[in-house]
């Protein structure tokens, strides 16, 4: 099963982590900060195929692989689609409701499936109900938020893959 690793704002060893991922992986550049994020992607660049959270200058600016876009912004996907079509374009999701608009995209992240630290006040969607929503989806569903070693084990077969922070690190 595929893994996508999302960064975050924690000081950690993404170069390590991102080299740690199997072939096939995936890391999501994520940061409020512009100047972190860029320096973080100009790190990682060249480790795996990198996607740029929110930030689509960015991504042409460094060659990203990708565009990664919260939910909010989720029906910007045919946009950056017609001016990078080469890019590979996700979007976070935290609904059935959400995932109409996931047509343009080439996956969702589905979130958060667990309890989790990153997103502590968020209510899990529950494996079940996550499952239920991934084979809905109209593109592969990627399960993130809270998942770990002990408990991926709970994901059905409904995803493409799955999205971690701190359980690859």
């Amino acid at each position: 099963m595929p893994l996508v690793l999302m960064t975050d704002e924690r000081k950690a060893d993404w170069a390590k982590a991102a080299r740690a991922l199997p072939r096939g992986s995936m890391v999501v550049v994520r940061g409020r900060d512009a100047k972190k994020r860029l320096a973080l992607a100009e790190t990682l660049h060249g480790i795996a195929p990198l996607l740029i959270a929110d930030d689509p200058m960015l991504a042409a600016q460094i060659g990203a692989a990708g565009l990664h876009l919260p939910e909010r912004r989720m029906k910007e996907a045919a946009h950056w689609r017609a001016r990078f079509p080469h890019w590979i374009i996700t979007a976070s999701a935290h609904s059935l409701r959400a995932l109409m608009g996931a047509h343009a995209l080439d996956a969702v992240f589905l979130s958060p499936v667990f309890a989790t630290t990153s997103h502590a006040g968020a209510k899990p969607l529950t494996p079940v109900r996550a499952a239920f929503i991934a084979a809905q989806a109209p593109v592969p569903a990627y399960a993130l938020g809270g998942i770990t070693r002990r408990n991926a084990g709970l994901l059905a077969p409904a995803f493409s893959g799955i999205a971690a922070i701190s359980s690859l690190l």
